[in-house]
């Protein structure tokens, strides 16, 4: 049977730049990063949870993608339309301000949501949009 999940995938246009973004912006620490002739594998994780790892996963033709895989999967992210979340947070309003003043692109400052959550939307530096929450 299935128990947990290990990894999952965040598509990124460039892995340097996603790197430094989780990890400076966001405070994610780096779990793997490995090279394989033009192929790396990339690793992130939010401290304390060392169970589960991101991989930010290049954008460019590989193995398993082609050119045009890349490109539709570039207008997805760019669009918006990818990203992993919700993040939670014990606070989004303050979680909110210090990344804000990192240079973390918001689209929607933190808001108190009838459904149960405080939530803020970001985007991160390849365009994908993330939602960070804080359970009320």
């Amino acid at each position: 049977m299935i128990n947990r999940l290990s990894v999952a995938t965040i598509w990124v246009k460039d892995q340097n730049e996603a790197l430094r973004f989780y990890t400076e912006k966001l405070g994610f620490e780096i779990r793997a990063d490995f090279t394989n002739g033009d192929y790396r594998w990339l690793t992130v994780g939010l401290k304390g949870q060392p169970e589960v790892e991101f991989q930010l996963a290049a954008l460019k033709p590989n193995g398993g993608l082609t050119q045009e895989d890349v490109e539709q999967l570039t207008k997805l992210v760019e669009g918006g339309k990818l990203g992993v979340g919700p993040w939670k947070t014990d606070d989004c309003y303050k979680t909110y301000e210090a990344l804000k003043g990192k240079g973390v692109e918001f689209l929607q400052p933190a808001t108190d949501r009838p459904y149960g959550i405080i939530e803020a939307i970001f985007k991160d530096n390849s365009g994908n949009v993330m939602v960070l929450a804080q359970d009320k």
